[in-house]
Formats: structure tokens, C-alpha cells, sequence
């Protein structure tokens, strides 16, 4: 069997599954399969239908958002309209594959179905939309993979799928969502105070039927996600005083509002209902995202190994459908009926002919902190050495772990050690450890790297000390910055996507007006920490080589990010580059077109490759460029 190389196009022969759904009775799942075509720059999406028991699959091209309606006849999906640059909410009948679409709108976001099999309610957005201006009098004016709000409200529709007839139509703020409570609709707003927006810290909660709301909490710091027509789960906490606090489940009958996962300790994710009440949830742990069933007092463990799970839906009667990732294995599709079995395997065959690394997990000593690590050691001679490869992860309350990372398989294959930590502020531990780095940023999870770094040097006595390049996106582009102004172990970094003055990041981030106030501080004009934290004042201190990489369309870290600190770095006579995508939002790195990605994969490669391999002068991408284009 020919052996597939890894480089930067392999993630292109990878199928990506997402958006698993199970129908009410459980005898069909439906998600969407994903292809990445490097010709056309573009990717593919398939809606697949499969029957559990006999196996039969049918496809859905063009599409996605597959929702099964209750008696499991009939599916609704969404599918673009490039030429009109609109969205379609489609409806098919499963017996004859037959359909109609039902609505057509500019931005769609969710659909779910009501008990009836007959009403729709599809959440979307609408903006003022003038051909020739922005109009703004809200903060902030743009919103990362969404660009400029322009007066954007939330709309949903109620539609009757057998007439086509939008039956209600309600109009709110950005940022809202709502599901089915029975016959009602309970929508999640953003609570406002002062005329004020209280940026994803507070909603308002209300029910709606017949044209009239009911407001049933006001400025909580949770919000219903899902209902089985008889109880209400809400996914947050009753108060918040810092976003970076762990979300929990707790379940409300109508009167009361009973805790269900806060004595877990770890941050809940996706939560779901059966039709008994029984709940379903995710819980990040330690580089682990678990799921687990919350029968009564009886917490049943359904996924609880070294994996993550990646999505889930639940039937009526209690079977999950789940996608399930590890460290050496994209996603693909589990059941669980009482017991877990996995039905589909995408990607079997091309794994077996592409090899992968398992992580090697490691503890170490930091302050006053036992932290996890990981690493991925390459083929290495006896008595030879390697370079190693330090990576961020963002947030700052991210979590490395047990999921496929496809540059560190890539780099681990080019020849690196690759190394990995999760620093204090991570998720994925108790709720003082993700509060640890606030108003610290740079500090002691900085320090928390170094000596994770140091504790895999003693066990690994192959790795050259003398070739280590740090890398990361986001936050952990801050902190590569960070990293190469502050220690002069790093030879070369790549810095995705980060933040080097915080001041300016706090005034021009979507987010920053809250984000950065939390995690930075409050009273950013007078805050010595947005100087003291900002590694663009420590410029002079730089050694080793950088490259600045950055998509044009990020506004969680926007662009001047990157270019503040390429041009004084330049300025001071340091050695440093940048690439600018000119597409793509923040997460350009998963979410950029096929091509984009490549190109991406490519400078990451070749820069390591000069600086830590070849200890070249320069970095001359016209070349690179030129004998990508050869291939």
C-alpha cells in the first residue's frame, strides 16, 4: 500500500464530520461530511442520512444544518444560494428524497423543529444593508466571522412547513437565541443596563406565544438551551462576576431552578434532554472533553477516556449520537445505546496509509501548581538530536490535550519534538485555575510554559536546547510575542493571530470593550498592565527570527496587532516577517479556504525548516512560492 507523505495539502484528503443529529425515535442519525477541494479552493458539504439498524445511507448534496421533525419523515436543512448570496431552508420528505424550499433569507443561524412535525422556528439576522455606508450607535461595530453589525437584530421566524407562510415573525437584539418550550418559544437576550449592552455576562429571558413575551428571568448569567416540552435546561450560572468563570447546567420545571453539574467542578459544555428528563453533557477535563448522563443523582459515564467528543444529539428515548476525536484519529461518528459503538470510518483508510504520533503525557512542578504536558517525539537516530516546536493554545482558556492537531503531526513527521502545556488559565480544571491568569497575562503562565519546557528537556535527552521555536494562534500569538521579548531560549517564532499592546486591542477588538478589561484589567487609559503586559514595550529585547501571520478579516485580534509589532521589530533592526491572508476570520487557521490553509501549512513549514533546521539568513517566499506552484 503506497504510503501518503504528510505535508501541507494532506489535511485535503481528510473527510471532517460535524453537526451530528439523532431522530426522536433513534433510528436515524444525520450529520454533515465535509471535503476540502484544493482545486476550486472550496469546501464540500454532504448532509448523510444513515439508518441505524439496516445501515442504508442517503445524501443530501450542497447542504447543511440537517433537522430531523419528531416523527422522523421529514428532514429540513439549509443550503447557500450563491448567486443571491442568500441562505435556503429546504424541506425533504425521506420516503421519496423528495423536496421544497420553504424560506429564504440572508443569514440564517439555527432551525428546530416544534412537536407538531409542522412549524419550524428558524433563528437569523438582519442588518440595515445601504450599498454604501456602515450605520453604527451600538458597540461593538463588528463582530469576528460576522463583519459590520450595520443595526443588526436577531430575527425569528415561525414558519409552516406545509403552507410555506411565515406564521411569526420577532424581531430583537444581536447576540439573542431561542428554542421550543411547547407551544412557546423561549428566547435569551442580552441584558441591557444604562442602555448599556452587559456583553455576554447577563441575558434577560422570556417566553413568547401569540404575539406576546413574558419576561421570565431578568439579568442572569445563563440561558435556556434546550427543552423536551415539560422542563427547561439553562446553561451558564445565576451570576457571573467574571466571564472566565465555568459554565454549569441547571434545570428549571417552571417554579424552581435546581442545580444540576456545579458539584462536578469542571466547565460543562452542550447539554441536552430526553424525553424523561434525563441529562446529557459534556465536561472538559484535563485535556479530556467527556460526556456523561445525569440520571437523577446517577452520573453515568458515556464517553471518559483520552478523547474529545467533538458534538452530540439524544433521542427520545435516551441513544446519543456523538462524534469522537483522539490525538491520532479525526472525528467520526459513535452511537451509544447503553454501550458505545462506532459507525462510520471516513478516514480508516487513509490513516493506514499516513503514520501518526500518539502524545506522550507528562506532569510537572510550576510555583505552586502541578500542571499537565504532552509532547510528540519524531523519528530520531540514536545519538543524533532533534529541534523542538513549543505551541500556544488560545484562549487564555483553551486546553491542549487529547484531539487531532494536524500541525503538530505535520512538524512532528518534518523532524521537531513538539510540546505542548496547559498553563494556568487553561480550561479543563477547577474554576480558580481558569481565574489564575487574569490581570496576569504573561506572568506565571508564562513562567508555567518555561517550566514545562524544562521538565521535558529532562525527559527527552535527544532534544537540542540550543533549536527550540515557539508558536501559537491568538492567545498563544500574545504569548509567542511575549515569549521572544522575554527569554532568549526561543531561536525562531510564528506568531498567528495575537495581541502585542493590549490598549489598542481593548479599543478595536470586538470583544475587547469586556474581554480585555477582565483579562488585562479595568481603566485600560490608565492601567499600567495594558503597557506592563503588551509585549510590543519589550521589542528591543527580541533575538530571535519572527514571523507575523495575520487574516485581514480578524476582528477578535485585529490586523495592527501584527503590524504595530512588525514595524517597530523592523524598526529596531530585528529580523522579522509578515503574512497577511487577505481573507479569513480569527480561526483562519481551521476555517480559511482550502488554498488559504496550503499556503498557511507551507510558510509555517519552510520557516521553521530555515530557522531551526538550515540556520538560513533571510526568508525568501517568492521561492517558496514559486516551487509550491511547481509541484
Amino acid at each position: 500500500m503506497n504510503k501518503i507523505e504528510w505535508n501541507e495539502n494532506t489535511f485535503s484528503k481528510f473527510a471532517y464530520l460535524s453537526d451530528p443529529r439523532i431522530s426522536r425515535d433513534g433510528k436515524k442519525v444525520a450529520y454533515v461530511l465535509t471535503k476540502a477541494n484544493l482545486k476550486d479552493s472550496k469546501y464540500e458539504n454532504t448532509i448523510v442520512v444513515e439508518e441505524i439498524e439496516t445501515g442504508g445511507k442517503k445524501f443530501i448534496e450542497n447542504a447543511s444544518m440537517p433537522r430531523f421533525s419528531p416523527s422522523r419523515k421529514k428532514i429540513t436543512f439549509v443550503r447557500p444560494n450563491e448567486e443571491k448570496k442568500t441562505a435556503e431552508v429546504w424541506l425533504y420528505d425521506l420516503g421519496s428524497m423528495s423536496g421544497k424550499k420553504v424560506l429564504e433569507a440572508k443569514n440564517i443561524l439555527d432551525v428546530s423543529w416544534n412537536e407538531d412535525d409542522r412549524r419550524i422556528l428558524i433563528t437569523g439576522f438582519k442588518r440595515r444593508d445601504d450599498e454604501d455606508f456602515f450605520f453604527e450607535e451600538d458597540v461593538p461595530v463588528w463582530f469576528d466571522a460576522k463583519g459590520f453589525f450595520d443595526g443588526e437584530k436577531t430575527t425569528f421566524w415561525i414558519v409552516d412547513t406545509e403552507s410555506e407562510e411565515v406564521l411569526d415573525e420577532l424581531t430583537t437584539e444581536r447576540f439573542s437565541s431561542a428554542i421550543w418550550h411547547g407551544d412557546s418559544v423561549i428566547y435569551n437576550v442580552p441584558h441591557r443596563k444604562d442602555e448599556k449592552l452587559q456583553f455576554f455576562k447577563f441575558y434577560d429571558i422570556y417566553s413568547y406565544k401569540d404575539g406576546e413575551s413574558e419576561k421570565l428571568f431578568e439579568e442572569v448569567s445563563y440561558v435556556a438551551t434546550h427543552s423536551n416540552g415539560k422542563v427547561v435546561l439553562l446553561y451558564g450560572k445565576p451570576k457571573k462576576e467574571k466571564l472566565s468563570e465555568h459554565n454549569f447546567l441547571y434545570l428549571w420545571d417552571g417554579k424552581e431552578i435546581k442545580p444540576l453539574t456545579e458539584h462536578l467542578i469542571y466547565n460543562n459544555d452542550q447539554g441536552k434532554l430526553d424525553k424523561n428528563g434525563n441529562v446529557y453533557f459534556t465536561m472538559a477535563k484535563e485535556g479530556k472533553v467527556n460526556l456523561y448522563k445525569l440520571n437523577g443523582n446517577e452520573l453515568i459515564s458515556i464517553v471518559e477516556d483520552n478523547s474529545w467528543v467533538m458534538g452530540f444529539d439524544v433521542s427520545g428515548d435516551g441513544k446519543v449520537a456523538l462524534l469522537k476525536e483522539t490525538d491520532t484519529r479525526l472525528r467520526e461518528l459513535y452511537l451509544w445505546d447503553e454501550e458505545l459503538k462506532q459507525i462510520t470510518d471516513y478516514n480508516d483508510l487513509i490513516f493506514a496509509k499516513l503514520k501518526t504520533r500518539p502524545i506522550k503525557h507528562f506532569r510537572f512542578k510550576s510555583i505552586d501548581l502541578e500542571l499537565d504536558g504532552w509532547y510528540i517525539k519524531p523519528d530520531i537516530k540514536e545519538g543524533e538530536k532533534a529541534p523542538v516546536i513549543i505551541f500556544v493554545h488560545g484562549g487564555p482558556k483553551g486546553m491542549y490535550g487529547y484531539y487531532f492537531k494536524y500541525e503538530m503531526q505535520l512538524m512532528a513527521d518534518k523532524g521537531y519534538y513538539v510540546v505542548f502545556v496547559n498553563p494556568r488559565g487553561s480550561n479543563g480544571y477547577d474554576e480558580e485555575f481558569a481565574l489564575g491568569v487574569l490581570e496576569r497575562t504573561g506572568l506565571e503562565d508564562f513562567q508555567d510554559i518555561l517550566n514545562g519546557v524544562e521538565k521535558f528537556f529532562e525527559l527527552e535527552p535527544q532534544t537540542d536546547r540550543e533549536r527550540v521555536g515557539i508558536t501559537g494562534i491568538s492567545y498563544g500569538g500574545f504569548m509567542t510575542n511575549w515569549a521572544v521579548t522575554q527569554s532568549d531560549l526561543f531561536k525562531a517564532g510564528i506568531s498567528e493571530n495575537g495581541i502585542s499592546y493590549w490598549l489598542t486591542s481593548y479599543a478595536f477588538s470586538d470583544i475587547g470593550l469586556w474581554f480585555d478589561k477582565e483579562v488585562i484589567g479595568d481603566d485600560p487609559l490608565e492601567n499600567e498592565n495594558y503597557k506592563k503586559l503588551s509585549p510590543l514595550f519589550y521589542a528591543k529585547n527580541v533575538k530571535a527570527p519572527l514571523l507575523l501571520i495575520h487574516s485581514l478579516e480578524d476582528y477578535r485580534c485585529p490586523l495592527d496587532q501584527s503590524v504595530m509589532f512588525y514595524h517597530v521589530l523592523k524598526d529596531l533592526g530585528k529580523e522579522a516577517y509578515i503574512a497577511i491572508f487577505k481573507k479569513g476570520a480569527h480561526g483562519h487557521s481551521l476555517r480559511g479556504s482550502p488554498r488559504h490553509r496550503a499556503k498557511r501549512y507551507r510558510l509555517f513549514m519552510e520557516f521553521f525548516e530555515r530557522k531551526l533546521k538550515k540556520y538560513e539568513e533571510g526568508f525568501d517566499v517568492e521561492k517558496i512560492l514559486k516551487s509550491e506552484n511547481a509541484k
